[in-house]
């Protein structure tokens, strides 16, 4: 299954639609200036299992990537994500401490 990511700004949040257009799973936001904080990711029930977090999580870092901006990935499912895509830490905002 084809999941479609397109970013809903008066939402803050990025939305993945199967190919009926349902909403799938969305990746919420907060935008100031260039720096983006990812806040929530959630994937319906339905949808679970079929890679709509994985293809969300890719879809906001390419994003933000394009865009120039640097991330603040505040939603765990989206840190647990990064750490298996280094790939993406060039544009990720990381503390010297970790938060407890």
């Amino acid at each position: 299954m084809e999941f479609t990511v397109t970013d809903a700004p008066g939402q803050e949040r990025f939305e993945a639609r199967d190919e009926a257009g349902a909403v799938a799973g969305v990746v919420t936001y907060q935008l100031t200036g260039n720096i983006i904080v990812y806040t929530h990711t959630e994937v319906d029930p339905k949808f679970e299992g079929r890679g709509v977090g994985s293809t969300l999580a890719r879809a906001v870092m390419d994003d933000a990537r394009a865009k120039g901006r640097t991330v603040v990935p505040i939603c765990p499912f989206l840190g647990e994500w990064l750490g298996k895509h280094p790939e993406y830490e060039d544009i990720v905002a990381r503390s010297t401490r970790k938060v407890r």
